[in-house]
């Protein structure tokens, strides 16, 4: 592995040195792009032209505060025009480069390219998908479909991602991606970011940030990378609101609100996204199971058949206030919460059969639960501009405190084929938690000649965790303790950061490389009881995580583009998976946590062609050490479940994306991979070698019926694959939306349909478990008619765009 990565960077090492070689004239033309609000267009195409036959010299997208430099340009007249979809092409005049070498052009404004029938502007949406050198960026308004649902359901709809039945995402077919909201960490266990982001309406998402190998600014964990959602921000003058509810109709009904509020007077600024949604939803689970003697012959079987009809209240608030001290200086200060208390009740039954097949008995379990969960953040920021060009100082303190709990009631009664009752046991549980982080970091941006940015930060967090498991035997209602699995886990985590990240454009030629180091410091300590005795563990270790990306335009107008980038990654094993406890889930199937996990690391490499971003052909090669993953095995006839270091993975991807307009009345974005999972290491049964192909795709179908209708049709679909030791069955989803706009274009109605065949059925087959087969089947809530309304009023001109981000980008995603 170290030699194909001394070999990689020396590749393009050598191909730096060559093409900075070979440019000629010290010539510049430097300028921006803007909206007719006078905000940056990033990904705007600004193209430099010979003014005497309009020759294409040069093209490049401008940057994300829609600046564009042309350099080491010779004597000449120029012509410079700059596009942007759904915008009208802007030309300059003659710009000559002679004896003034450095022309800094007036900023472009360019105009909406739409046109008025019946007093209702129409103007082009902003495409669905948009490539940059190191992320892919999904706007979510792009889907109408979108309309009603919530954050989750938009990443199932996300190009490269998927979401299982219990919420666990994965990364163009891996795990451990690291999710943030606005560049901040979640700080939240798997569970409770599927609860989180199910919370969240897709009204209030603005952007999706891709990130398989992300920059050195982000902190290095995360193995399948980053995904960044991004909310949406107002900057108007004045007071400006959007307010959306909707109603949705599954299984269950579904109701939300929310309203996104901004206010600025003066030189401060208000904002507040507020939400509120009841969701009750529905799922059933089935394992079959088969226990087999030494010989492989089947002994007994026990189908397991689970109902869960779990009811989520959920409120979420996220308030600040910006402070401009300065046309340079803004200081901010940003306020999260989240409460969503809930509440489930799981019927189990669990039918046991005999080594004849015949009925031997049947466990009824009636699960009960009521749960808790509470965030508070709060986060301190503040921002120097020294000039427009770029060069800024930002630092962020953040505190987040989490509290959840669980109280829950199992009780479990054995019956005869006759229906005799033979046995009843009653075991109670208090699962209380919490969580307190701290985080602080600042970085540093400095631009120099020649289109050349360094950046630098440091970064330091702290994170004390306190998790209690009390366990109750109840016998004619009276509880005893319950030594057994009665426990208390303490867990104290420092990381140390540091990071350089270097980037440079040249006339057809890009680069971007950093290096950041993370120190990491955990201690856990379990607690003993009257039966058991304390435990703990330290871990230190120091890593160097180094990036890099390197672009070249193939042709002067830049229609063809090569990207490749590497990276390393690492994913620390979350607070949860380290906490030694027990957790039922019925009789015949625990979840225990793994005090030994080691951290997986993980080597990335990506080659990407794009032609005039129509579309985008990517292969990536991804060997990871110490996988971490869900594994299954057997103690008795109970099936435990456990995070465990299986061994190495190693992912084969190649991706196609595209988008394409066949009409104008019509467009179309599609994106389809194949990838292959290889999991090789030792395991519970011997030696695992496991190995899967899996398709996978999404799409979506935009059509223009009027000015004020549209409508939508998209979908997804994978057929299946490995991920360690699971084996997974093909599923899909098919969607439609439709859309009217009233009230002079400041009022939305929309009308979607999910899953419209009900065809997402995640399934599949437990693998390698010692004398026995088991395979899984869920019925999922997931076919929805859903029903929005949105308005919005108030003044709209732009403002200066506020802070809404902190520094705690990975803790949080390892909560619990």
């Amino acid at each position: 592995m170290k030699l194909i990565q001394i070999l990689f960077l020396t590749l393009f090492a050598l191909l730096l040195f060559n093409f900075a070689n070979a440019q000629t004239g010290d010539g510049k033309i430097s300028g921006s792009v803007l909206d007719d609000t006078k905000k940056p267009l990033d990904g705007a195409t600004v193209i430099l032209l010979a003014a005497k036959d309009s020759t294409v010299i040069s093209s490049q997208l401008v940057s994300k505060d829609g600046s564009f430099a042309f350099e080491n340009l010779k004597d000449n007249t120029y012509l410079v025009k700059a596009t942007y979809i759904g915008y009208k092409d802007y030309h300059s005049g003659n710009v000559v480069v002679s004896q003034q070498k450095q022309v800094n052009l007036s900023a472009f404004i360019l105009s909406p390219a739409g046109k008025t029938l019946n007093e209702v502007s129409v103007t082009a949406q902003k495409s669905f998908i948009q490539q940059k050198i190191d992320r892919t960026v999904v706007n979510v308004g792009a889907l109408i479909s979108n309309t009603g649902t919530n954050a989750l359901e938009v990443l199932q709809k996300t190009p490269g991602v998927q979401v299982d039945a219990d919420g666990n995402i994965t990364f163009k077919g891996k795990s451990g991606v690291l999710v943030m909201i606005d560049d901040k960490p979640t700080y939240l266990s798997a569970a409770n970011l599927a609860t989180y982001l199910r919370s969240l309406p897709a009204s209030s998402l603005d952007q999706i940030e891709l990130m398989d190998n992300p920059p050195a600014k982000y902190d290095a964990a995360g193995n399948a990378g980053v995904i960044n959602i991004k909310t949406k921000k107002n900057t108007i003058k004045g007071f400006h609101a959007v307010l959306g509810a909707d109603y949705a109709q599954g299984f269950y009904g579904r109701n939300s609100e929310n309203a996104n509020l901004n206010y600025r007077i003066d030189k401060v600024n208000l904002f507040a996204n507020l939400s509120y949604n009841e969701q009750r939803t529905w799922r059933r689970l089935e394992i079959d199971r088969a226990y087999l003697d030494a010989n492989g012959d089947p002994t007994s079987s026990l189908k397991d058949i689970s109902y869960f009809r779990p009811t989520n209240y959920n409120t979420n608030i996220k308030a600040g206030m910006d402070f401009y001290a300065s046309p340079k200086t803004t200081w901010g200060i940003v306020y999260t919460g989240n409460i969503s208390p809930s509440h489930d009740n799981s019927p189990v039954n669990s039918p046991l059969y005999g080594q004849n097949g015949a009925l031997d008995s049947t466990i009824n379990t009636n699960n009960t639960s009521k749960n808790k969960f509470n965030s508070n953040g709060l986060n301190v920021n503040y921002t120097h501009k020294f000039d427009s060009t770029g060069h800024e100082l930002t630092f962020d303190l953040d505190y987040i405190r989490d509290v959840s709990g669980s109280n829950q009631l199992f009780v479990n009664n054995t019956y005869l084929p006759d229906g005799t009752l033979t046995n009843s046991t009653m075991l109670t549980d208090n699962l209380p938690s919490y969580i307190n982080i701290y985080s602080a970091k600042a970085d540093y941006a400095h631009p120099f000649k020649g289109k050349a940015k360094l950046e630098a930060g440091v970064k330091s967090s702290y994170v004390n965790t306190d998790n209690a498991a009390n366990y109750f035997n109840v016998v004619n209602g009276v509880s005893t303790i319950d030594y057994n699995n009665t426990n208390r886990f303490l867990y104290k985590e420092n990381i140390n950061a540091a990071y350089v990240n270097f980037n440079k454009n040249f006339s057809r030629f890009s680069l971007q490389t950093g290096l950041r180091i993370e120190n990491t410091n955990g201690n856990g300590h379990q607690l003993g009881n009257a039966e058991k005795a304390d435990s703990s563990f330290i871990n230190h270790y120091t890593n160097l995580f180094p990036t890099a990306y390197f672009s070249y335009n193939l042709d002067t107008a830049a229609h063809n583009v090569l990207v490749a980038s590497y990276g390393r990654r690492i994913g620390r094993p979350n607070y949860g998976s380290l906490n030694p406890f027990t957790f039922f889930v019925d009789e015949f199937t625990y979840f225990s946590g793994n005090p030994f996990l080691r951290p997986q690391f993980t080597d990335n490499y990506k080659l990407a062609y794009s032609f005039k971003s129509l579309f985008t052909l990517a292969f990536a090669y991804n060997y990871t050490t110490d996988v971490q993953g869900e594994t299954i095995h057997r103690d008795s006839d109970v099936f435990i479940s456990t995070n465990g270091n299986i061994g190495q993975q190693k992912t084969l991807d190649f991706s196609v994306t595209t988008n394409f307009q066949p009409t104008k009345w019509w467009s179309v974005n599609l994106y389809a991979e194949v990838y292959k999972n290889t999991y090789q290491g030792a395991f519970y049964t011997g030696y695992l070698n496991q190995s899967e192909v899996t398709l996978a795709g999404n799409g979506n179908n935009q059509f223009t019926i009027s000015p004020t209708w549209s409508a939508e049709v998209s979908g997804f679909f994978d057929t299946g694959g490995t991920y360690g030791q699971f084996v997974t069955l093909p599923k899909g989803m098919l969607n439609a939306a439709i859309q009217k706009k009233i009230l002079n274009n400041k009022g939305t109605i929309k009308l979607t349909m999910q899953d419209i065949l009900h065809s997402f059925s995640p399934s599949g087959t437990i693998t390698n478990i010692v004398d026995a087969t088991a395979t899984f089947h869920n019925t999922l809530d997931t076919r929805v008619a859903t029903l929005a309304f949105t308005y919005s009023f108030g003044n709209s001109t732009n403002t200066p765009q506020k802070r809404e981000t902190g520094g705690a980008e990975s803790e949080q995603g390892r909560a619990h």
